[in-house]
């Protein structure tokens, strides 16, 4: 029982030892500076490259895993091949479909418009927003 637990211990630290020679090699094949830019080169099954941090993980958890990985793909491939990032849903200012943009004076000549029909709801919705301090001017 003694002999199997001093092997589980070692087994990970030859594991590691490994994977990081296997990660010195592939760094040298591909010119990086830094361990995460091999991430680029490493495909993930759920598409995509390997994120740094699943890298990382790998690297202290599942070195075996991630030795065969990099050698596969990296070290035996003749040209490692940097693959496409993983899509995405779009982010930020999304322009909606049926918002339409008008120029100052497009919404000045439909105010003017507004005004001589007299509807006083549309005037309120064209007219100009007052800012935060003349609208404090005009209550004090």
């Amino acid at each position: 029982m003694v002999a199997l637990k001093e092997e589980m211990e070692t087994k990970p630290a030859k594991g590691l030892k490994e994977a990081e020679e296997v990660i010195a090699r592939a760094i040298r094949k591909i010119g990086a500076r830094k361990e995460n830019e091999l991430c680029k080169y490493l495909p993930m099954k759920s598409g995509g490259y390997m994120h740094h941090f699943t890298l990382r993980k790998m690297k202290y958890k599942q070195p075996q895993d991630l030795a065969a990985i990099i050698e596969r793909f990296v070290v035996n491939a003749d040209r490692p091949i940097v693959i496409a990032p993983k899509q995405r849903a779009a982010r930020g200012s999304r322009k909606r479909k049926d918002h339409m943009n008008f120029t100052r004076i497009q919404l000045e000549r439909m105010l003017n418009i507004a005004r001589l029909a007299g509807d006083k709801e549309i005037i309120t919705i064209l007219s100009p927003k007052k800012s935060l301090a003349s609208c404090k001017r005009e209550l004090i």
